[in-house]
């Protein structure tokens, strides 16, 4: 895996199946699709917090899937660059806000926006009506 972590195959668990769709006979027939799992609570190179924020964000177990190609080792390849990607993602941690104003040009954009729509309502009204 990437970033740092050192993900051992042995952790991953591997199936594959039939790719659904259309294909014909070759894709009724051949075991194609890969689906890989991770199982986050039985890794051990998984810090406390680690383990934490993957659970989380996606339970005990994390999956990936491919079946674009029509080569089992080809889907097998993908499907373990997008655990990687996954298992990345949960773990990055992101930056808190910090609330900002507004600025004054935004402030003056919006009302005056809001001055024009109010001004094109105003107009589309039949004449002689109520004047508010």
């Amino acid at each position: 895996m990437r970033r740092g972590l050192d993900v051992p195959l042995s952790d991953v668990t591997w199936r594959a199946t039939t790719s659904g769709g259309p294909g014909g006979q070759h894709a009724n027939r051949t075991l194609s699709r890969v689906e890989v799992q991770f199982d986050v609570d039985g890794s051990a190179v998984l810090g406390p917090r680690q383990r934490a924020r993957l659970h989380e964000r996606y339970g005990p177990v994390v999956r990936a899937a491919a079946s674009e190609s029509r080569s089992q080792a080809r889907n097998r390849q993908l499907a373990l660059e997008r655990l990687a990607e996954r298992i990345a993602a949960g773990l990055r941690v992101d930056p808190t806000r910090r609330p900002t104003k507004p600025t004054k040009g935004s402030q003056v954009r919006r009302v005056e926006a809001k001055r024009h729509r109010s001004e094109v309502k105003r107009r589309r009204r039949p004449p002689g009506g109520d004047d508010d």
